[in-house]
């Protein structure tokens, strides 16, 4: 299935018109209905409202212990003293992401229509949703404090961490 995923990948490369291009995206869908309906090893691309939902899930559920243990507030201060470490843990943030969705295996991850052409839709969401929750959810808490940004800043990474693999996790692994 791989392989034929590959092969209209190519395919939808070379067609010239819009209309022939979107008989290869038809194609691929329905080969995506046909596969085998196991939880593992299925062929998934693009991003859609399922992937979302698996991925704030998940990015809840490895992120609330972060957001009401102090330990994510001393690293923050910790990280926020040493500019370098932040950058150094956004990107370990990245490689766990990367290291999820496309190397580990769980699913034969694809990269279908990117963001800008070259940023995977599935890469975007399970980063930004868990950002978006750590921001929304540390300042409703009242975790972090604006008042000194870059620390605030600092603190959100320290949590983006393990809900951003939460998020990768909740997104591919039900399948």
């Amino acid at each position: 299935m791989g392989d034929l995923f590959d092969e209209l990948a190519e395919l939808e490369d070379s067609v010239d018109s819009h209309e022939e291009r979107e008989r290869v995206r038809e194609t691929m869908r329905m080969a995506m209905e046909v596969q085998d309906s196991e939880v593992f090893g299925r062929v998934v691309f693009g991003f859609d409202r399922s992937d979302a939902a698996e991925a704030l899930l998940g990015s809840l559920l490895f992120g609330i212990p972060m957001f009401v243990e102090g330990g994510t507030e001393e690293v923050g201060q910790f990280i926020a003293d040493r500019p370098h470490y932040f950058l150094l843990t956004n990107a370990l943030t990245v490689a766990l992401v990367v290291g999820i969705l496309y190397v580990a295996d769980f699913q034969d991850v694809r990269v279908h229509n990117p963001l800008l052409g070259f940023i995977p839709r599935k890469f975007a969401g399970v980063l930004a949703i868990p950002l978006v929750t750590a921001v929304v959810v540390m300042t409703a808490w009242g975790r972090v404090d604006w008042a000194d940004p870059w620390l605030a800043v600092c603190q959100v990474a320290v949590a983006l961490v393990p809900m951003a693999i939460g998020a990768a996790l909740g997104d591919l692994l039900p399948g």
